[in-house]
C-alpha cells in the first residue's frame, strides 16, 4: 500500500511539473514558443485562423460578448474612451478571450502612442517633431518607458507607433509625426523609442513601410518617386537600424506606392527586402485602408478577394480594413494556398505567445489612478518639452527676458492662448487640455509685469479684423511677443479648420492666413518683437528672420507647452533644442534638407540673384536654408577648442573615435548638441555632401570644459554601389564635427583600407 501511495505520488508530482494532464502544449508556459504556436494552430480551423488574421473594434465591456460572439480575433483596438473605462473594458475581453471563446485566444490590443497613449486623460506629451530635436534619446527612452506604463495598466500590447518616414516633402500634413529630415536621427531617436515601450512587454509598430513620406505634390496618399539606390540608401536605414538594434515585433505596410509599385501589394517589399534583408521577424500589420486601396486606389487588382489575396501573399499578416474577411472562400475554392494563411497565423500567434498573453490578463484598472497622468509624467513631459525648444534668433540677448525693463508685455497672436498637441493626441480641436504660452506666462510673470492678450488674427483664414486690437495692446506695452504657426489634433477627433496633421497638405509653406500682416503690423508698432513659432512643420518665414529681434521654435510641446516657453523666456529654462528639419526661404525652395547631393549651392558659376537684380541660380533668391538641420542657439556659449583622432587609418571592421573638447564660455550652465558628419571624398556613386552619423548632447557647466566622445562604425560609411551592393569603399572620408551642419568646427581626414 505504502509503495502504490508512493508511486501514486510521483506520478502527480511529474504531471504538475509538466503541466496539468491533458493539457495542450499551446496551454504550457513552460514549452517553447514554437512549439506551442504549432500545437495551437494545429487545432485552429480554417475560419478561426484567418480572424487571427483581422481587427476587430472593440467597445464598452457591456457589449463585448455581443460584438466578439465567442471568437476571438487577431487585434483590436478602442480610440475614444478614457483610461479608466479602457482598463476595465481590455480586463474583462482579455478574461472573455481566455475563457468564453473555443481554444482560449486572447486578442492583441493596439493603440497610437506616437505623443503618449490615445485614451483619454493620459499623459500628452510633445509630439514626435519635437523628440527629435530634443536630440536627446536617453530622455525619449524615459518618456516612452513612462508612457509604457501606463499603456500597461491600461492592458495595452501594441502601440502603432513610431513613424520612421523622413521629412522632406513639407507639404505634406504628417511631418509633426516624423522626427525629423535625417535618416541616423530618425533611426537613434526611434530606437529609444521603441526599447521604452519594450520595458513593460509592449511591441511597438514602426511605420510606414516603405518610403511613404515624401508623397507626390505633398499629398498623404501619393506615389513617391525615387530608384533602388535611394529607397536603400535613405528610407530603409530607419528601419534597418530599428530592427536590428530593438527587434520589435510588428510593424505597419504603408498604402503609398514607391516608383509605381504598391508597396502593401509587393512581395519584394513586405517580403524580400522586410525579412529577407532586414531580418524583421515579426507580423506585419496593415496601415488603414492599404489593403483595400489596392483595388479603389493602386487599381492594381479588381477585386477585394484579389486585394486581400496579394496583399497576404505579399507578406501583410494582419488587415484592418475588411478585406480579409473574404480569404476563407479563397481557400475552400482553390484559389489561394492555405501555406499562406498558416505563415500569417503563425507571425499572429508567436507575438502574442512572446508578449506573454496567453498567461496573463495584463490590465490592472486597480492602479490607473495613480499610474496615468502622475505629478512625475506630467513632470517629464515638460521636461521634453524644454530640452525641444529651439531658439533661433536672440538679437542683442534680448533673451532671456529681463522682466525689470518690461513694465507690461503683449501676448498676441493666434496660437497665444491655444494649446496644440498635434495629430494622435486624444484631445479635441478646442484642447482644453494642458498650459498655453498666455497662462505659463501667468504663472511665472504673476505681479512682476502687467500682461496684454489679444490673438489679431485667427491661424487659418483671411481675416483681418482683430489685427488692430492686438496692436493696440503691443502700443500700450514694452514688449510684444506673437504667438504664429500651425494647429492640427487626432483626425479621428473631428478636426476643423487645421493646417497640419494626416490628411491636410499644404500647398504652400508661407505663414497661413493673415499671420504674416499680424506680425508686420506689430514691427510697425516699433516695440521689441519676439516671435514663437508653434508648429508641425517648418514654413517659409524669411521675413520673420529679418524682422524679428528674438525667435523660439516650440514643434508641438504637449500639455506643459505653454509653461515650458514661459520658462524659457524668462531665463528658468535655458533652450537645449536643435533643428531635425531645416526651414525653406520659400515653397519653390523646397526640398531643402541639408544632406543633398552637389548642386550649384556648392559650386557657384555666379551670385544667386535677388527681386531687385535677378542672377543665377534661384534668379530672385539663394538656394540654401533659412536656418539649417542642426541649428540651435543658447543662453550661453560654447567654444570648441580642440578635437583628436586616435587613428587616422581604418579597416571596415573597425569604430572610428573622435574625442572632442567643449568649453562652457558663459556664464550658465548649458546643454550642446555635438554633432558629427561625415562626406566621402571620393565614390564610385553619388553621395550626400554631408552626412550625420553621431552626436551627443551634454550639460556643460558655466566656465567649465568637457572632453566628448563619439564613435562611428566605419560600417556607416558604406554606399550602394553600381550593382546596387553595400560597400565600404577605400579611400578618403572627411570628419566634420560642430555644433550644426553649417557650423562645423573642425575638419580631419581619414583614410579606409581594404
Amino acid at each position: 500500500m505504502k509503495f502504490s501511495l508512493f508511486i501514486l505520488f510521483f506520478f502527480f508530482s511529474q504531471t504538475i511539473v509538466a503541466g496539468i494532464p491533458d493539457q495542450p502544449v499551446y496551454k504550457n508556459k513552460t514549452a517553447p514558443v514554437k512549439e506551442r504556436v504549432e500545437d495551437l494552430l494545429s487545432r485552429m480551423t480554417l475560419k478561426e485562423k484567418i480572424l487571427q488574421l483581422q481587427n476587430r473594434a472593440c467597445g464598452k465591456a457591456g457589449e463585448i460578448s455581443r460584438i466578439f460572439n465567442g471568437e476571438s480575433y487577431g487585434c483590436t483596438h478602442e480610440m475614444s474612451m478614457n483610461a479608466q473605462d479602457c482598463s476595465d473594458m481590455y480586463q474583462k475581453l482579455q478574461n472573455y478571450m481566455l475563457n468564453e471563446t473555443r481554444l482560449g485566444i486572447p486578442v492583441l490590443t493596439a493603440a497610437e502612442g506616437i505623443e503618449g497613449i490615445l485614451q483619454n486623460g493620459s499623459t500628452i506629451f510633445p509630439q514626435a517633431i519635437a523628440q527629435g530635436s530634443t536630440f536627446n534619446p536617453e530622455l525619449i527612452t524615459r518618456m516612452t518607458e513612462a508612457a509604457g506604463e501606463e499603456a500597461s495598466v491600461m492592458g495595452i500590447h501594441q502601440i502603432l507607433s513610431p513613424v520612421l518616414d523622413i521629412a522632406r516633402e513639407l507639404r505634406w500634413g504628417r511631418v509633426e509625426e516624423t522626427f525629423g529630415e535625417d535618416p541616423f536621427l530618425i533611426g537613434e531617436i526611434a530606437t529609444a523609442f521603441v526599447k521604452g515601450y519594450q520595458k513593460h512587454h509592449i511591441t511597438c509598430t514602426p511605420k510606414h513601410f516603405l518610403a511613404h513620406g515624401s508623397p507626390s505634390g505633398g499629398l498623404n496618399c501619393a506615389n513617391v518617386s525615387g530608384g533602388e539606390r535611394e529607397l536603400r540608401s535613405l528610407y530603409m536605414y530607419p528601419f534597418k537600424k530599428v530592427i536590428a538594434a530593438a527587434n520589435p515585433l510588428s510593424l505597419m505596410s504603408c498604402y503609398s506606392a514607391y516608383d509605381g509599385l504598391a508597396v502593401t501589394g509587393s512581395s519584394y517589399y513586405m517580403t524580400d527586402i522586410l525579412r529577407g534583408e532586414l531580418g524583421f521577424r515579426g507580423y506585419v500589420y496593415s496601415d488603414w485602408g492599404s489593403v483595400e486601396r489596392l483595388k479603389t486606389f493602386h487599381q492594381a487588382v479588381e477585386t477585394r478577394e484579389e486585394a486581400a489575396m496579394m496583399a497576404l501573399i505579399a507578406g501583410v499578416d494582419l488587415n484592418v480594413d475588411s478585406s480579409f474577411e473574404t480569404l476563407e472562400k479563397m481557400v475552400e475554392s482553390g484559389k489561394l494556398d492555405l501555406k499562406y494563411i498558416d505563415q500569417a497565423v503563425r507571425r499572429v500567434l508567436t507575438v502574442k505567445f512572446e508578449l506573454g498573453l496567453f498567461d496573463a490578463v495584463g490590465a490592472k484598472p486597480e492602479k490607473v489612478n495613480k499610474v496615468v497622468r502622475s505629478a512625475a509624467k506630467v513632470a517629464l513631459s515638460k521636461e521634453v518639452a524644454d530640452e525641444s525648444a529651439i531658439l533661433l534668433k536672440n538679437d542683442h540677448q534680448i533673451l532671456p527676458l529681463n522682466l525689470s525693463k518690461y513694465k507690461s508685455v503683449a501676448v498676441v497672436g493666434p496660437n497665444s492662448n491655444q494649446t496644440i498637441f498635434g495629430d494622435y493626441s486624444w484631445t479635441y480641436g478646442d484642447a482644453k487640455e494642458g498650459v498655453t504660452l498666455l497662462a505659463g506666462l501667468q504663472q511665472v510673470i504673476g505681479n512682476k509685469t502687467v500682461l496684454r492678450h489679444a490673438e489679431g488674427c485667427d491661424w487659418w483664414s483671411r481675416n483681418k479684423n482683430g489685427i488692430a486690437e492686438a496692436v493696440k495692446a503691443v502700443e500700450a506695452s514694452d514688449l510684444a511677443i506673437v504667438a504664429i504657426g500651425t494647429r492640427s489634433t487626432f483626425l479621428g477627433r473631428s478636426p476643423k479648420n487645421v493646417t497640419s496633421g494626416e490628411g491636410f497638405d499644404l500647398s504652400s509653406l508661407e505663414l497661413p492666413g493673415v499671420q504674416e500682416d499680424l506680425l508686420k503690423a506689430v514691427k510697425a508698432t516699433g516695440k521689441p518683437m519676439v516671435v514663437v513659432f508653434i508648429a508641425g512643420k517648418p514654413l517659409a518665414m524669411p521675413w520673420v528672420k529679418e524682422n524679428a529681434d528674438a525667435v523660439i521654435v516650440q514643434w508641438y510641446g504637449g500639455e506643459q507647452q505653454g509653461r515650458s516657453l514661459a520658462d524659457i523666456l524668462t531665463g528658468a529654462v535655458n533652450p537645449s533644442g536643435r533643428l531635425n528639419i531645416s526651414f525653406p526661404r520659400s515653397t519653390g525652395n523646397t526640398p531643402c534638407f541639408y544632406n543633398h547631393f552637389v548642386t550649384d549651392r556648392e559650386e557657384p558659376f555666379d551670385r544667386p540673384g535677388t527681386p531687385d537684380e535677378p542672377k543665377g541660380h534661384y534668379i530672385f533668391d539663394i538656394p540654401d536654408p533659412l536656418w539649417n538641420f542642426g541649428s540651435g542657439l543658447s543662453y550661453t556659449t560654447f567654444n570648441y577648442t580642440g578635437c583628436s583622432l586616435k587613428d587616422s587609418v581604418f579597416t571596415e571592421d573597425d569604430t572610428v573615435r573622435v574625442e572632442v573638447e567643449v568649453e562652457n564660455t558663459g556664464t550658465r550652465d548649458g546643454k550642446e548638441v555635438v554633432q558629427l558628419y561625415v562626406r566621402d571624398k571620393f565614390s564610385s556613386v553619388a553621395t550626400p555632401i554631408q552626412q550625420l552619423k553621431a552626436f551627443r548632447k551634454e550639460l556643460i557647466k558655466a566656465g567649465k570644459r568637457m572632453k566628448i566622445l563619439l564613435e562611428v562604425p566605419v560600417s556607416e560609411l558604406g554606399l550602394y554601389n553600381d550593382r546596387m551592393q553595400y560597400v565600404v569603399e577605400p579611400g578618403e572620408f572627411e570628419i566634420q564635427v560642430g555644433s550644426a551642419s553649417d557650423n562645423i568646427h573642425f575638419k580631419k581626414t581619414i583614410k579606409v583600407v581594404r
